[in-house]
């Protein structure tokens, strides 16, 4: 079965739970990039049943698109079906010091949810513009944390093969800014191990958390860090040294305050910001011998 003939059918499957042609760039945090074929709006377990069994069943390409806040979809978009869960899956729950969270909740508020309950070890979170799901799939982490240090277990759906349990930690390979969580896979809730705190000095670190994100990075249309740290160093570090800041192509720049953000411009392309990606790689491996690996998504670009 051929790209298209899988998108067909796939359509046909999914019924009025799809659209066609729906623009997804606007959807991330770069809010530049092209559309997806097929979009569907996961909303239920209903849902999530049907767009399993229409990707088993035609081998579609599959996009989770999540919050978009470490993801960049070429202008030529996403030949597949693109989705994004509902808000059933953004339920946050506690039993003692075990929090469970829906895959769509947002990492902010499970910070500030957690903290308000008396719970300490996820604070670190709330300076990450992601959701549960994306952030257990990268193990997303910053302030000297990440997801693996309290992950205690995952509910995994694999879209192709059908197969929907429960999966400890342990067995998802964690690792700096990754895991064995496939791209046909579906993170639907985190189970975290937190510990016992006081709400106060809790509170007092997500304050001291924002207001650093707020003095050393910058706002507006970027996706975060563009690049994962080399062994020992910082891809700030690097990029800075190699005399990107500031560094134009097109419709998108280097941050002059932090130098592993690339700001888009309103209306801007997102094949802007991955040609300066190409770029900033090229001239920090000319300058150290560092080749410098993506930490954002990329999504319909060219190998």
């Amino acid at each position: 079965m051929t790209a298209s003939d899988a998108l067909r059918a796939a359509a046909a499957l999914l019924g009025d739970r799809a659209r066609a042609d729906v623009a997804i760039g606007p959807m991330t945090t770069y809010r530049v990039g092209g559309p997806a074929a097929l979009f569907v709006r996961v909303e239920d377990e209903s849902d999530l049943a049907a767009l399993a069994a229409a990707v088993r069943a035609t081998g579609v390409a599959t996009l989770a698109v999540g919050r978009g806040s470490n993801l960049l979809v070429a202008d030529r978009g996403f030949d597949g079906v693109a989705f994004t869960l509902g808000d059933a899956f953004a339920e946050i729950t506690h039993q003692g010091p075990l929090v469970t969270a829906g895959a769509a909740a947002s990492l902010p508020v499970v910070a500030r949810r957690t903290v308000s309950w008396g719970l300490t070890g996820f604070e670190w979170a709330v300076g990450v513009p992601g959701s549960i799901g994306g952030a257990v799939r990268m193990n997303a982490g910053g302030h000297g944390a990440d997801m693996a240090a309290s992950l205690a277990r995952v509910r995994v759906v694999d879209l192709t093969a059908g197969e929907d349990g429960i999966v400890p930690a342990s067995a998802l390979d964690l690792r700096y800014r990754g895991s064995s969580i496939g791209a046909a896979s579906l993170v639907v809730w985190a189970e975290l191990a937190l510990a016992p705190g006081d709400r106060a000095a809790g509170e007092a670190e997500i304050s001291e958390i924002v207001q650093w994100r707020r003095a050393n990075q910058p706002g507006g249309q970027n996706a975060g860090s563009v690049f994962t740290n080399p062994p020992g160093d910082s891809a700030g570090r690097v990029v800075d040294a190699a005399g990107c800041k500031g560094l134009r192509h097109g419709t998108a720049e280097v941050s002059a305050k932090h130098a592993n953000f690339i700001q888009a411009d309103e209306g801007g392309s997102a094949d802007d910001v991955w040609a300066l990606m190409g770029e900033v790689r090229a001239r920090v491996h000319a300058r150290t011998g560092i080749d410098l690996v993506p930490e954002t998504c990329l999504v319909g670009f060219d190998s």
